[in-house]
């Protein structure tokens, strides 16, 4: 593989590991291969094989995980003085039919579907794992690098969690993420000094209650009622128990009761979501919802079983590694190339990461440049710009060799301990 030295854009600095025009092409064809076969969570075992093979042709050595599905490969020796720069990717696709009509590299695995970009995110931890190893060969990466191919995202509270268990971090020092943002322009990227996503937590009712006629609810628990108040006035009972800054937000995906409409049903069913901005607030939420929850099943004589599912908290932006990749990107793409970006009320399992080490996520454009249609996130019909795949590897590559640089400035100044 032949290394460009530099990015031909009007960056800030000149960098080796450009890609070249086969090696785009080469992960183009990748990430389609990846679109047409999604797995889901902790079912990855194509796209583990398929990254294995590829990683292995480099001269790696990348090790699945315990797990059964995902991988950790690293370039350069690690040693303890040395800590790692991670970079992580989600290779899990989601339970939803892909509805894109015209597109040659749709789906063929029915009800199934890369609707939330994580064949990108995945392709472009592969690229900048190829580059990396192509540098480190020609003597020119300073400091090794970790590739974390993780498994399960969609799942709660997501395979972060099994990939920490696996010892994935064991000798990080940081650790670095994008996350595909139809909001953003391909060719740029979205960055955010701390949370930048929300917690997310999973609920799940069942109300029950002695049923009956319609003619006759006073001798009956109107389940049907009892679930309609337990919709409305919960949201608004949380909202109250607050602050409201700290965005903690009850919204309903599925409710089941009744199967005609004379007859008072006994059994109920609805789930949900509980989104939070603040991690503090997140702390608290199980036993605020719940109490809510109990308050309004009660005032409508509903016995009430709860399960509360805690899901992932807000991933939250280390300020240094955050300049780290505005750094890269600038050096890549020029300082215009770097947006600022809303927190989100998106979960991301890559929060479980943080708990342990300082790291960052940035938002990766792929709108099609002119396109003022944003397909979103979760939608049969997302699909991604595929220039922001060598976007994302060059903003890694320039990271790796930039966390390098610090690390050798850091430690030959006395002032920085």
């Amino acid at each position: 593989m032949s290394l460009e030295s530099e990015a031909g854009l009007p960056g800030e600095a000149l960098l080796p590991g450009v890609l070249p025009e086969a090696l785009r092409a080469e992960l183009v064809a990748f990430r389609r291969d990846l679109h047409m076969h999604p797995e889901l969570g902790n079912q990855e075992f194509r796209t583990t094989a398929a990254i294995k093979e590829r990683l292995e042709r480099a001269g790696l050595k990348p090790r699945v995980l315990a797990v059964g599905t995902g991988l950790v490969c690293d370039i350069g020796e690690w040693d303890e003085g040395r800590p790692m720069l991670a970079l992580r990717a989600d290779i899990d696709g989601l339970p939803i039919p892909d509805t894109k009509t015209e597109c040659p590299y749709r789906s063929t695995v029915p009800d199934r579907a890369h609707a939330c970009g994580h064949d990108v995110h995945t392709t472009v931890v592969l690229g900048a794992g190829l580059v990396l190893a192509e540098l480190h060969r020609q003597g020119r990466l300073p400091r090794p690098v970790r590739l974390v191919f993780q498994p399960a995202e969609e799942v709660l509270p997501g395979g972060a969690a099994d990939a920490i268990d696996c010892g994935v971090l064991e000798g990080v020092g940081r650790m670095i993420a994008v996350h595909c943002d139809p909001r953003v322009e391909a060719g740029r990227v979205g960055l955010r000094e701390g949370p930048i996503t929300s917690a997310c937590d999973r609920l799940e009712i069942a109300l029950d209650g002695p049923g009956g006629h319609t003619a006759r609810p006073h001798l009956t628990t109107d389940l049907v009622t009892a679930v309609a108040r337990v919709v409305t006035d919960v949201p608004a009972l949380v909202g109250r128990r607050v602050d409201t800054r700290a965005g903690l937000a009850v919204t309903w995906g599925r409710i089941e009761s009744g199967h005609a409409p004379n007859v008072i049903p006994q059994h109920a069913e609805l789930s949900g979501t509980v989104r939070c901005l603040d991690i503090d607030a997140w702390r608290q939420a199980p036993d605020i919802v719940v109490a809510a929850i109990d308050e309004v099943a009660n005032l409508h004589r509903a016995k009430s079983e709860i399960n509360y599912v805690r899901g992932v908290p807000p991933v939250v932006n280390d300020p240094g590694v955050t300049e780290l990749l505005r750094d890269a990107m600038t050096a890549r793409r020029g300082a215009d190339s770097v947006e600022g970006t809303e927190q989100s009320l998106g979960g991301e399992d890559f929060s479980w990461y943080l708990q342990h080490v300082p790291g960052a996520m940035a938002r990766l454009g792929v709108r099609p440049q002119g396109e003022h249609t944003v397909r979103d996130l979760h939608q049969g019909d997302f699909d991604a710009d595929e220039s922001a795949i060598t976007v994302g590897v060059e903003l890694f590559t320039a990271a790796a060799l930039l966390d390098a640089t610090e690390d050798m400035t850091d430690a030959g100044d006395p002032a920085r301990g």
